[in-house]
């Protein structure tokens, strides 16, 4: 099915639904999709589809991405999720040209009215991460991150050059909205988008795609492998390097997250996630401003265009002291703290994230609103707009050595609600059965019977 000539299907006659039908056949890995489209009136370059089955890789997408753009306007928009599989295409997109249904109608029309999109169905997801890199090398521009309320503001010029990056959040999470419902404001922000460049008469071509997929499937035996608890910088799968932060020639501040989530309340909770920025080859955090010496360590995080904020700083503040009762130092995370455009969130987390100077810190999940690590620091600041969520989170801000981890020390105590279930149920058992030995040692017999081959017991009986 992947190799259906592109060619072949007029897009004004074929919905989005049967068009990722037809392409997205096969199990979903870890791949994501990606499609490129270009405005009304512009043709992407034909291009021969890859075969069924096949990942497509970096230097693939590369040479995907260069033709593409030999023909097309260079007014890129880059729509980049969180996350994306290409089951999201068939669980909440409309069923055989059923737009009420759908997710993406707004997608579903602009693929409609464009002449041979490029469609690519299995795209590597660490290879997707380069994407804005190689957009970056393709235009000879730097990536704009903009919302479209910022985009509505701006005046493109319709030969110019430019890299517009649209960042799309994708949550599971019981407490935030539905994956349909994301995708669905996701697809109306593509929408407030396309109508701002349609509106202006500024032709462009569009690529819509993810950071990495929302749905994995393990593949492969696990003979041989560990599939115990192992610490990251064990892993072979770790899909990027810490942020390293150097004094001199030395690391000093090492962090390591499958994602940094903020979310902050407007009338309504707005998420974004920052792990893309921070993370891997695409990462655009500047570390300015962090310091380290023998007791404090500060690492910055600064950011642009986060939730609307031009400038935005996830701060992490780390000090060790001597404990004379465990005979040893200790660092704690004494704080987590948000700038954002002049205002000031603040986060305290030393009672409940600390561990040996020597070893590292690891949590699971790190949150400031269920089973919170982090607490706000006043119930007046402006730290309850704010939520913080770290997952797979692991720091260290003293005693680095080299590049890696130090041992670490996990949040999850050992003797968790399961254990003590166990054990107090076995209590229990041992307990039943302790009675029941010790009434089965009291029984005694009696010390005397009746004899039938003697004379008779008498018992006297007064008349």
């Amino acid at each position: 099915m992947l190799g259906y000539k592109m060619s072949q299907i007029p897009g004004s006659a074929l919905s989005f639904a049967v068009l990722f039908t037809l392409l997205f056949s096969g199990r979903c890995s870890h791949q994501v999709p990606l499609v490129m489209w270009s405005s009304e009136g512009h043709a992407l370059p034909r291009h021969a589809p890859p075969l069924a089955g096949h990942t497509v890789s970096g230097p693939q997408l590369l040479s995907y991405l260069t033709a593409a753009l030999s023909g097309a306007p260079h007014n890129v928009l880059l729509f980049l999720q969180d996350k994306l599989s290409m089951d999201d295409f068939t669980v909440f997109g409309g069923v055989f040209g059923n737009k009420q249904d759908s997710a993406f109608p707004n997608l579903e029309s602009a693929l409609q009215s464009s002449t041979f999109p490029l469609v690519l169905p299995a795209l590597s997801w660490p290879d997707s991460s380069a994407l804005p890199g190689m957009l970056q090398e393709q235009l000879g521009t730097a990536p704009l991150y903009l919302d479209p309320e910022t985009l509505a503001q701006l005046r493109l010029n319709s030969s110019g050059v430019a890299l517009l990056v649209f960042r799309l959040p994708y949550s599971t999470e019981a407490d935030m909205m539905s994956p349909r419902a994301v995708l669905r404001g996701n697809d109306e922000v593509v929408g407030q988008v396309l109508n701002i460049m349609k509106a202006q008469g500024v032709p462009y071509t569009a690529v819509y795609t993810a950071v990495r997929p929302s749905r994995v499937i393990a593949e492969g035996s696990l003979d041989g492998e560990s599939v115990g608890r192992s610490l990251l910088q064990a892993s072979s799968n770790e899909p990027y390097p810490p942020v390293e932060f150097k004094r001199g020639e030395s690391t000093c501040i090492l962090l390591w997250a499958e994602n940094l989530t903020v979310s902050h309340f407007r009338e309504q909770w707005r998420r974004h996630e920052l792990g893309p920025q921070t993370f891997g080859s695409s990462a655009t955090v500047s570390l300015t401003g962090s310091s380290c010496n023998r007791t404090h360590s500060r690492l910055v995080l600064n950011y642009e265009n986060v939730l609307g904020f031009r400038s935005f700083r996830l701060i992490f503040s780390m000090s060790q002291r001597y404990y004379s009762v465990s005979a040893r130092n200790w660092f704690t995370m004494d704080q987590v703290e948000l700038e954002y455009d002049g205002q000031r969130a603040l986060f305290n987390g030393s009672r409940n994230i600390y561990a040996p100077t020597e070893y590292s810190y690891r949590c699971e999940s790190v949150t400031s609103f269920r089973d919170a690590l982090l607490a706000a620091h006043s119930l007046t600041d402006n730290a309850t707009q704010w939520r913080l969520s770290f997952e797979e989170f692991q720091i260290q801000g003293f005693n680095v050595t080299g590049t890696q981890f130090s041992y670490a020390s996990d949040c999850a105590s050992f003797f968790t609600p399961g254990i003590w279930m166990g054990l107090v149920t076995s209590l229990l058992m041992l307990l039943v059965f302790t009675y029941g030995l010790h009434m089965i040692m009291q029984l005694r017999t009696m010390d005397r019977f009746d004899d039938p081959k003697g004379p008779a017991i008498a018992v006297p009986q007064n008349e």
